[in-house]
């Protein structure tokens, strides 16, 4: 099967001018000023692009895809993801992970969604573990999970710095972080170790000591929910400018701003005026996990879910309304996300890489046609391709 899409205006993320590219089977095979393979080339499907804007599929880095929640019993338990919460959002690639309940939730069950999603068209990957130390795996080991198993590339989301942790000492944190980097090594995968960051005030304290008292560099961590105060968005800067990554998260309760958590888009708007590398920041949703709000007694009043949607709903107010430039703020959702999660074949529009890209409208930014690994999920707004329970 080829795919042609013409006259397209290419941001890869970096603006490369108006191109055509062709698509053969799951791959991006030639992207030329201009082509003509209708004739040589069986079965050529094209798209007329119009001058719209073509971009990399977007990469949601933390996405419950098993369900999140259950903190508030089990009736708060969260719903499964499905394939169109992703592909309506320009995603064509998600990082799955657990969060807080690795009781009824396992990474057998986590790698199975996984690979149904990816049978239904997505890309998929997993973090191996939960909020909780010492972790579930599937082998016994963190090193050995990210060695044997090919969906798992690194680890997490350990919580530190939250009520809901475990409460790991810092020797734990260290050991875990270590063990995830020589996994990691050992299979060409990033070994990334996302952190989730909770209120708590000792915020950022563990991975500060570990830049400053082991070798493993910092950049085998990934802080999460950095924005949800100003104390630790502003640690979660400083860690950027000694070399570390920030992940600011999407999706957010009603009452958030209330509480001083930064809204994304704004968050890098911000960190570009102070001169912060963007490439050190990722945007993630958070998608399928809970979103709790509480009254001022800390009653809980109401459940909301977390939403792939959120993260292209930032990555657009950060364009339009924050007048970040459309390449930065591509980078935090295509680019830098492959870069740290070592996934080479994703975040770039260039010959070589996956057949995944979104045809976005000029003006408004809205998604207009989703292609994932060449095939197309979404066609001038229309869902072309569902889940397997999906109405």
């Amino acid at each position: 099967m080829f795919l042609l899409i013409k006259g397209a205006a290419v941001y890869a993320p970096e603006e490369i001018g108006v191109r055509d590219i062709l698509v053969a089977g799951e791959k991006v095979v030639a992207m030329e000023n201009s082509l003509s393979v209708q004739d040589s080339l069986p079965c050529v499907e094209t798209i007329e692009a119009g001058g719209a804007f073509l971009v990399p599929g977007l990469i949601d880095n933390h996405v419950h895809i098993l369900g999140g929640g259950g903190e508030g019993s089990y009736r708060t338990r969260t719903p499964e993801l499905s394939i169109s919460d992703c592909t309506r959002a320009g995603v064509t690639t998600v990082i799955g992970v657990m969060g807080t309940d690795d009781v009824s939730r396992s990474p057998e069950s986590l790698l199975s969604k996984a690979r149904g999603l990816e049978e239904e068209g997505l890309s998929t990957r997993c973090l191996v573990g939960s909020y909780q130390f010492p972790m579930r795996t599937v082998t016994g080991s963190v090193r050995s999970d990210l060695v044997l198993i090919d969906k798992f590339i690194g680890v997490g989301e350990v919580a530190i710095s939250d009520h809901r942790s475990s409460q790991p000492t810092w020797e734990e944190f260290a050991s875990l972080v270590g063990s995830a980097r020589v996994g990691g090594m050992l299979s060409g995968k990033g070994g990334v170790v996302n952190v989730h960051m909770g209120d708590g005030p000792r915020r950022m304290e563990y991975l500060f000591r570990l830049a400053e008292e082991t070798e493993i560099p910092i950049t085998q961590l990934l802080p999460t929910h950095v924005g949800r105060n100003p104390d630790l968005y502003k640690e979660a800067k400083r860690f950027v400018s000694i070399g570390g990554y920030m992940d600011l998260t999407t999706s957010m309760p009603v009452s958030s701003a209330a509480s001083g958590e930064v809204k994304a888009s704004k968050g890098l708007k911000d960190i570009i005026s102070d001169g912060l590398p963007i490439e050190r920041v990722t945007l993630s949703s958070d998608g399928q996990g809970s979103l709790p709000e509480f009254d001022e007694k800390g009653k809980l009043v109401r459940l909301l879910v977390g939403t792939s949607a959120s993260l292209f709903r930032e990555f657009q107010d950060a364009v339009l309304q924050e007048k970040v430039s459309l390449p930065d703020a591509l980078k935090t959702v295509t680019s830098n996300v492959a870069d740290v999660f070592k996934l080479p074949s994703k975040g770039r529009i260039k010959v070589g890489n996956d057949g995944d890209l979104v045809l976005l409208d000029p003006s408004r930014l809205e998604v207009k046609t989703v292609i994932a690994k060449g095939s197309i999920m979404i066609r001038d707004g229309e869902i072309q391709r569902k889940g397997t329970f999906e109405q």
